[in-house]
């Protein structure tokens, strides 16, 4: 009796020890983000990256580990980041902005780096060409920077009135704000519109931001498409409500927390592809084997509250004739 009690305890361990043998021998991959770990800036892009993952068969804590660092809006750290990242035998590496990506270049040659990123992946020098990387990034090109003047086109058919635009940009990020800056100018340019370009690198600098945009009466702010944007958008969009000036975002989830509008890149899609990426990269496949991705579909998402709490009117056209801005339906 003793003895059938000894077995069955073995029995009863077994199972354990089986499922952490299982869980020791998951392949791992690297995430290194710039945000903050207790943003919700990170949330939808977590969550986008988990879902390509899991529809490739990947699910985290079950038969994949994934490695986090955060930058908690600090680019400075993120050279020590990634140093550290690459230290551990992690299987491929996930970024979602371009001063990760740029901080993944100089810290490993040799293991497999998925970006999401606004910036020209060419011009970076991350990839010799989009059709063929040949080098050991790939992933996906938002093209934040080249529908950084339609922004400023949509947000003056919304607000026509305005003679003077605000440009919220992190210069911190000079690899892309530089860019998406110069873009703008030379939209205003065209547009007949003076351009204001405030620098934010923290939340601190933002109600400073809104002051100044007041005194210099701007008729409505564009929103750079810095991640660190990402993090405060829902302080942006209680002190665009305080101040009741109309702000256009780069991502819809800015326009569904209350902002007024967005217009950019599905940046759902495209975290979910760089989950999908890195999920192949993980069954044998190469970056040279897969194209960097372009992700030409562009979204306008207006909140309608917020467009009757600013007192705007919408340049529609009658029922059944093309919509006003482009890419509305």
């Amino acid at each position: 009796m003793k003895r059938r009690a000894f077995i069955a305890g073995l029995g009863a361990v077994a199972l354990p020890f089986e499922a952490w043998s299982q869980q020791a021998a998951a392949p791992m991959i690297g995430f290194l983000l710039t945000g903050r770990r207790d943003a919700v800036g990170g949330d939808f892009i977590l969550a986008a990256v988990r879902r390509g993952l899991a529809e490739m068969g990947y699910i985290e804590g079950r038969n994949l580990a994934i490695d986090y660092r955060w930058a908690e809006d600090h680019l400075e750290r993120l050279p020590e980041l990634a140093t550290d990242l690459v230290r551990p035998p992690v299987a491929a590496i996930v970024v979602v902005a371009t001063p990760a990506a740029l901080a993944m270049k100089a810290a490993t040659t040799s293991i497999p780096i998925v970006f999401s990123i606004g910036t020209d992946p060419v011009m970076l020098g991350l990839v010799a060409g989009l059709n063929r990387p040949d080098r050991n990034f790939t992933g996906i090109y938002n093209l934040n920077n080249e529908v950084a003047a339609k922004r400023l086109e949509v947000l003056l058919q919304i607000v026509p009135t305005a003679t003077s635009i605000a440009h919220l940009v992190n210069p911190a990020n000079a690899a892309f704000g530089e860019t998406e800056t110069r873009e703008l100018r030379e939209a205003a340019r065209t547009f007949g519109v003076n351009l204001l370009v405030l620098q934010v690198t923290n939340p601190d600098e933002l109600e400073p931001a809104f002051a100044t945009m007041m005194r210099e009466r701007v008729g409505g702010v564009v929103v750079g498409g810095d991640a660190l944007f990402i993090d405060l958008r829902y302080d942006i969009i209680t002190l665009a409500a305080r101040h009741r000036v109309p702000v256009l975002y780069p991502w819809r989830q800015a326009t569904a927390a209350g902002g007024l509008a967005s217009y950019g890149t599905d940046f759902d899609e495209s975290f979910r592809q760089a989950g999908v990426y890195a999920a192949r990269l993980l069954k044998g496949e190469t970056p040279a084997d897969l194209p960097v991705q372009q992700m030409a579909r562009m979204l306008l998402v207006i909140n309608m509250n917020t467009v009757k709490a600013l007192g705007l009117t919408l340049p529609l056209t009658p029922k059944g004739g093309p919509p006003a801005l482009p890419g509305w339906q």
